[in-house]
């Protein structure tokens, strides 16, 4: 970026316009936002704390196991840049709420520039749509190979695995339920734990 540029701030944007990374490391906002297909999408308010309590167990969970794998999780705020197939390049910049990656070439100065190997959201009141939908079909495009949707309001977990280019949606995990990845089987937790 040109150090002469100024830097944008969100209510001079034109919300109709497709725009791409190099536009996004220019903009200044009070608010959290990410870049699905070119356009800007704002994140949901600060999250709350039963979502930042579930945010920092699954952290730590995932870290204890991943790491010895030669793995890293990572959480937000930390930009990845998604490859979509039959988009503009750099047109979409995604913010999850806690990604692990183990091919670490994918890592740069400004975040992760490929797809993870598993994301996973943490629903807040205002975001379901976002990462039930617009999320879940930019991973499945982005070939994210295991994408989580944990539901704290219902205490419940959904996990989907990529098979053919498509998520195939695994048996739901209820609160009572032990949680564990296809791509990761040593990761294995009762779910509760990660609620507490």
């Amino acid at each position: 970026m040109d150090v002469d540029e100024p830097i944008i701030e969100y209510s001079q944007l034109d919300l109709s316009k497709e725009y791409t990374y190099f536009d996004y490391l220019k903009w200044r906002f009070t608010e959290r936002v990410e870049l699905i297909f070119g356009k800007i999408t704002k994140m949901s308010p600060a999250p709350n704390t039963m979502h930042q309590r579930t945010l920092g167990n699954l952290f730590l969970t995932f870290s204890n196991i991943t790491n010895s794998k030669g793995c890293k999780v990572f959480i937000a705020p930390f930009d990845v840049r998604l490859p979509i197939p039959n988009k503009k390049a750099d047109s979409t910049v995604v913010q999850p709420d806690l990604f692990v990656l183990c091919d670490l070439s994918k890592l740069d100065e400004r975040g992760c520039n490929g797809a993870p190997d598993l994301v996973v959201e943490i629903l807040s009141p205002g975001n379901s749509k976002h990462d039930l939908k617009t999320k879940f079909e930019v991973y499945e495009l982005a070939g994210v190979r295991e994408y989580w949707i944990v539901d704290p309001m219902n205490e419940s977990l959904f996990i989907y695995t990529l098979k053919d280019n498509q998520y195939i949606g695994l048996k739901p995990v209820s609160i009572d339920d032990v949680v564990k990845s296809v791509m990761f089987p040593e990761l294995q937790f009762e779910l509760k734990g990660i609620f507490d």
